[in-house]
């Protein structure tokens, strides 16, 4: 049976490294799909990821019908056997209602890849509704990793290495960032409530979360 399937993580736990491979998978066995993505870090139309893989995709533009495209493609002679989507937290819920009719009226697998939450810890519309009409939900299984080694859970956005928890939903930027510009890290919860990034930490000479030490006696 065709299947909505969200996968879901952090960012750098290797969605889009996954996305791509499954779409290589596919297309090595003489199927054909359709890959969207939005505001990927290498431009319009691409689908990248951190290890230097790229390659193109269909942007879902706001406002643009997935499903419609998909049956337009069709009917015009185009061959579609999965679809896949990255970045899949910043559509539309109505788009991913439209990806749930792509499975259910089309008999399509959709591959959905996406982050749960924004840098305030609040659920994106997108990745919400997936969250309600998914056939399956799964980890990514690579773990990224905070700054002080724990398991990542939480996504911050960084102005000069300093974390801001206010702003838009959505600006682009990326873990690699030059000074001045937009950034994000993956941080574990202690160190995403305490606001203490990776450069905040070298900066700071105490920090709150350096333990007493008992004095020997």
């Amino acid at each position: 049976m065709p299947e909505l399937v969200f996968f879901s993580g952090t960012m750098d736990c290797g969605k889009s490294t996954l996305a791509l491979q499954i779409g290589h998978n596919r297309s090595a066995r003489g199927l054909q799909g359709v890959i969207f993505t939005r505001d990927d870090r290498a431009g319009q139309g691409k689908l990248s990821s951190r290890l230097g893989l790229v390659t193109d995709a269909v942007e879902a533009d706001e406002g643009m019908d997935v499903y419609g495209h998909i049956v337009d493609r069709v009917s015009r002679g185009g061959r579609v056997d999965y679809v896949i989507v990255d970045e899949a937290q910043f559509l539309a819920p109505v788009q991913i209602d439209q990806l749930a009719r792509v499975v259910d009226d089309l008999g399509l697998d959709v591959f959905a890849f996406g982050i749960t939450t924004d840098f305030r810890t609040k659920l994106f519309p997108g990745s919400q509704r997936l969250i309600e009409l998914a056939d399956r939900i799964e980890a990514l299984q690579v773990e990224a990793l905070c700054w002080c080694g724990a398991r990542a859970t939480h996504n911050a956005r960084t102005v000069d290495g300093e974390m801001v928890v206010e702003g838009a939903q959505v600006v682009v930027g990326d873990v690699n960032r030059q000074a001045g510009e937009v950034g994000y890290e993956v941080l574990c919860r202690r160190h995403h409530r305490r606001r203490l990034t990776a450069e905040t930490a070298r900066a700071g000479t105490l920090s709150p979360d350096v333990l007493p030490v008992a004095a020997e006696g």
